[in-house]
């Protein structure tokens, strides 16, 4: 193994120098007081602009790729757990046997072109591939490590280079995802537990410094523009480490890059993963999804999404203000498995007459419908709401709670077919729909109304007849610009995975009679814990005790609402008192002493 640790550490000083220097001269600053991330004293419009491409791209493609597709989830004839990708770590397999899987990697069947062309007809903007993951190999030619395509493999070739060429050609954006704390055979932090092989270094600071900086280094210099850097993941990056690693984006300006390289850096984008957020979420963000049960490929997984559970995914990220990052897991031989092939072509028909409907678009102005869902552009003196109708009725109507004057409506891919639209001031508009289903997968009705949209106050969640307000765990914001697990299981119907002490989450609501109510929830907590509530101003805080193995039901102290109209109420964990805790309800209650 070849290292380059002094030239890149001079080479790395010098560019920090070079950042800090920008504003202020070094020496008269204490640097612990200055970040290294260029995008640190960044402006609105100057974000806006960096991230308008990736805004109005929606649409982007995913490709796990490694020596971990020789075994293709099974080891020493046992099918292995988890990701494909996971098999080192997952079946604890000593490095000197993993190592020879690389001696049959030969992907004499890549052909990126294709790849690339596949990606364009599915109607994708941008590409990302692994150029390192946990396991260490890198697909790219490494002067830090010969544990890489090049060094390792009878292939002996550059895998991003062509890769890099085709997406210039056809025009799709390139993206890099790199495992920079996690490096199984190079010293990365595992995170689960003690080393299981000897011969695994475990000095995570040498590898970081040795390895992972100049492999950065080397992916952001030796391909052309690359628009986005996917960290992944977070294990045991503090600020220290992460502050090797964040000045490498100044060698590609304009870089995205995602909420996982961990030392308080948030970056540009969060990054749920295998589920889509019931709300979306504040700001930018990918989820990134896979159309079986992998990311690497496995050869028995079979579990495929449908094509209508895709596109119809794709939509409901993009009406949540979401990009959707859909996987591919390619074999050992270079190819993509048939079953992804034709989900891509399927998405890509549908694509080719409904992109209007995805491209540029921005979220729905108002709750899910159930009827589908709801994206929307914003023009200087009207907007288009389109209309994805998945439960198409026959002369059925579909209502939605927006107070503007309609000025047309029509399917977007029949002009000539048009619909009626009453609104009705106050409440919001009822569409009537006519004919056969258009599309199975989602018909899309074009809605022009006369200026922004307003939302209507039948849209928020509001009082029954006995003046209770439910909170929908599934309607909660949930605000993590950190954690990346806390999420609505929809199979379960609870928030779980809620780790962090900085995640939050809110409801917007609507109260036609003030007064004081009480928030009682159904919780689960492993331990003591404290809770905040705050509203209108106004905190309570709250002590949950453990509760077990069940769900118990707490209630918080009394709050005042003390006018009609929207509220928001936001609950929020107490800094340093903090342990996971799971919601299975949350309801407003009038005050009854």
């Amino acid at each position: 193994m070849v290292h380059h640790s002094i030239t890149f550490t001079a080479s790395a000083l010098a560019l920090a120098a070079l950042l800090l220097t920008t504003t202020v001269h070094a020496q008269n600053v204490d640097q612990s007081l200055v970040s290294l991330d260029p995008y640190a004293n960044e402006t609105t419009s100057q974000r806006d602009e960096r991230m308008a491409w990736f805004r109005d791209a929606k649409f982007g493609l995913f490709i796990h790729w490694g020596v971990y597709t020789v075994p293709a989830g099974t080891h020493d004839g046992k099918p292995i757990n988890g990701g494909g990708e996971w098999i080192l770590l997952r079946g604890k397999i000593p490095l000197d046997q993993y190592k020879t899987y690389a001696q049959q990697f030969n992907p004499t069947q890549y052909d990126p072109d294709a790849w690339v062309r596949l990606a364009k007809q599915a109607g994708m903007k941008y590409i990302v591939i692994t150029a390192k993951h946990h396991d260490g190999f890198a697909l790219f030619d490494s002067k830090a490590s010969e544990w890489d395509v090049v060094d390792a493999t009878p292939y002996g070739k550059d895998l991003i280079k062509p890769l890099a060429e085709a997406c210039r050609k056809h025009g799709l954006k390139l993206g890099f995802y790199y495992s920079q704390a996690q490096d199984w055979v190079q010293g990365g932090n595992t995170d689960h537990g003690p080393a299981w092989d000897p011969a695994q270094p475990t000095d995570m600071d040498q590898y970081l410094r040795e390895i992972a900086a100049p492999q950065v280094k080397e992916i952001l210099s030796n391909y052309g523009d690359i628009a986005v850097l996917w960290w992944d993941t977070n294990w045991g990056m503090d600020r220290k480490r992460s502050d090797l690693l964040i000045p490498m984006l100044s060698l590609q300006p304009g870089i995205i890059h995602n909420n996982r390289l961990g030392g308080g850096y948030q970056g540009d984008i969060q990054t749920p993963e295998q589920h889509i957020p019931g709300t979306g979420l504040p700001g930018d963000w990918e989820s990134c999804m896979t159309m079986n049960r992998t990311w690497g490929f496995k050869s028995y997984d079979d579990q495929w999404k449908s094509p209508q559970t895709l596109i119809r995914n794709l939509i409901d990220i993009a009406s949540k203000g979401g990009n959707y990052l859909l996987n591919v897991g390619p074999t050992a031989q270079g190819v993509i498995p048939p079953p992804s092939i034709e989900r891509l072509q399927a998405m890509g028909l549908w694509m080719d007459t409904h992109s209007d409907a995805i491209y540029g678009t921005t979220a729905s102005p108002c709750r899910i419908p159930d009827w589908g869902r709801i994206t929307t552009k914003l023009g200087e003196h009207s907007t288009t709401l389109y209309l994805h109708v998945f439960d198409w009725k026959k002369n059925g109507e579909i209502f939605l709670p927006v107070d503007n004057t309609v000025q047309s409506c029509r399917l977007l891919t029949d002009p000539k077919q048009t619909f009626t639209a009453q609104h009705h001031p106050g409440r919001g508009i009822t569409v009537t729909l006519a004919g056969d289903v258009p599309n199975p997968n989602a018909s899309v009705i074009e809605l022009i109304v006369d200026a922004a949209p307003v939302r209507s106050a039948s849209d928020y969640l509001a009082a029954d007849d006995q003046g209770v307000i439910a909170l929908p765990l599934s309607e909660a914001v949930i605000e993590k610009p950190y954690a990346v697990k806390m999420r609505y299981d929809a199979q379960n119907q609870e928030i779980n995975r809620w780790t962090d002490d900085r995640a939050q989450m809110s409801w917007e609501f609507r109260v036609q009679k003030p007064g004081r109510f009480t928030l009682e929830l159904a919780t689960h907590a492993q331990d003591d814990t404290v809770l905040l509530a705050q509203v209108d101003g106004q905190t309570v805080q709250s002590h949950i005790a453990r509760t077990g193995s069940t769900f118990a039901r707490h209630t918080l102290p009394p709050i005042m609402l003390s006018t009609a109209g929207i509220h928001h109420l936001k609950l929020l964990p107490v800094e340093g008192q903090w342990t996971p805790l799971r919601l299975k309800s949350a309801t407003l209650r009038p005050f009854a002493p």
